[in-house]
This record gives structure tokens, C-alpha cells and sequence, in this order.
């Protein structure tokens, strides 16, 4: 497949913006990221920033759109590969890209859903038919029914349960990372932070996928 020729112009400065407006967004939150830092961390000024934004709002509605893993996308090519492999190797697989993206997401995403603007914002860009928050676990619960069919798990399952327990199991394991990181002023809480560390994930995520799977999984 050939290459996307490189950005120039317009296209290129927008690209830097977005790109600066992620980098802050995850670092230093969305109420302290504004249009001037924004602009310094772009290396542009805050009028050239403004002939390619409306305003902030517009900024990061497309920083969610544009500048996050393509998780869904990942997942919607999931049903198409029921039958090979195995079951566990394939939901393992989808819990190693779910805590590190929704560990990036959660900052920009919980930031945007904090304001009654953006969210509403967020919401009209979005075409729920194929794309929003409810598209990951719908393209697992999918690809979960057609191993059902298959006969490789239980037909006792409810794949869209089983879909957001391993989905939400890794969007709170995203959640836990984020609130102890850097909470070392936080009595007791010793075991639980050293439990979500990041070099923790890959044990998290065969536990997970082994607890979910053992009662289900035929044979």
C-alpha cells in the first residue's frame, strides 16, 4: 500500500496544532490548555492558530476525533477473524491495546465530558451508526457471537456482557493507573498503586482474559 504523501501548507500547520493540543491535553489537562499554549507548543502564533480553528472547542473535538489510537478500528476487523487462532489469544490481544488506550484517552475524553459544550460538541461530529464510545465492546460482542457460532464458547454466554466485562476490566485498569500515579501521599494505598503500574499491565491482562474465559470456553 503506498505511502500518504507528506503534509504541506495548511494541512501541515493543522496537523502540528492538533498534535500540540494532544500533548497537552494528556499532560497537563484541558483547563490550563489554552489557545496561547497551545500555539507556543505548535511553534506558531495564536492568529495563525485561529485561521485554521473556529476556537478551543473545536480544537479538541478534533484531537479526540483525530489524534487517538484507532482502537474501534482495530476491533471492527475482529468478527472477520473468528475460527482462527483461539479465543483467548484474540481477547488477549484486545486487552493489551484497551488499557494503554484508554489509559491516553481518559484524560481528553473525561475532560470533554466534564463540559455540557464540548460533549454536546463531541456528540454531533459523532455518527453513532459506526463510530463512538459503545463501538469497542460492539465490534467484541460481534466477534464473540461469531465464535458462539463456531461452537468455541458456550452457548449460555451473552457475548455483549462478556464484551464489556473485558472492556470495562481494562477502562478501569486505565482509571486506577492515572488516579495512583503519583499518589504517593496516599496512606495505604502502597499495594494497589504498585498492582496498576504500567509494568504490571501484561499480568493484568492474562489474569483478566483467563478469568473471563475458563468458564465459558467449550471443551
Amino acid at each position: 500500500m503506498a505511502a500518504n504523501p507528506p503534509l504541506t501548507g495548511g494541512a501541515l500547520t493543522q496537523a502540528r496544532i492538533l498534535d500540540a493540543a494532544a500533548r497537552l491535553m494528556s499532560s497537563i489537562g484541558i483547563t490550563r490548555t489554552t489557545t496561547k499554549e497551545i500555539a507556543r507548543e505548535a511553534g506558531c502564533s495564536e492568529a495563525t492558530l485561529y485561521k485554521h480553528f473556529r476556537d478551543k472547542e473545536e480544537i479538541f473535538v478534533r484531537v479526540l476525533h483525530e489524534r487517538l489510537p484507532p482502537f474501534a478500528e482495530m476491533l471492527a476487523e475482529l468478527p472477520a477473524q473468528a475460527g482462527s487462532s483461539t479465543v483467548a489469544a484474540h481477547l488477549t490481544e484486545v486487552a493489551r491495546a484497551a488499557v494503554p488506550f484508554y489509559r491516553r484517552a481518559f484524560p481528553m475524553a473525561g475532560a470533554v465530558a466534564a463540559s455540557a459544550d464540548l460533549l454536546a460538541a463531541h456528540r454531533a461530529k459523532l455518527d453513532l451508526a459506526v463510530a463512538g464510545p459503545h463501538m469497542p465492546s460492539a465490534h467484541l460482542a460481534e466477534y464473540l457471537r461469531a465464535e458462539q457460532a463456531l461452537g468455541r464458547i458456550s452457548a449460555a454466554v451473552d457475548p455483549a456482557a462478556l464484551a464489556m466485562l473485558l472492556i470495562g476490566a481494562c477502562f478501569h485498569r486505565a482509571f486506577l493507573t492515572l488516579f495512583f500515579d503519583g499518589g504517593e501521599e496516599l496512606a495505604g494505598a502502597e499495594q494497589v498503586r504498585a498492582a496498576v503500574r504500567v509494568e504490571q499491565d501484561e499480568q493484568f491482562v492474562l489474569a483478566t482474559v483467563r478469568a473471563l474465559l475458563e468458564p465459558v470456553a467449550q471443551g
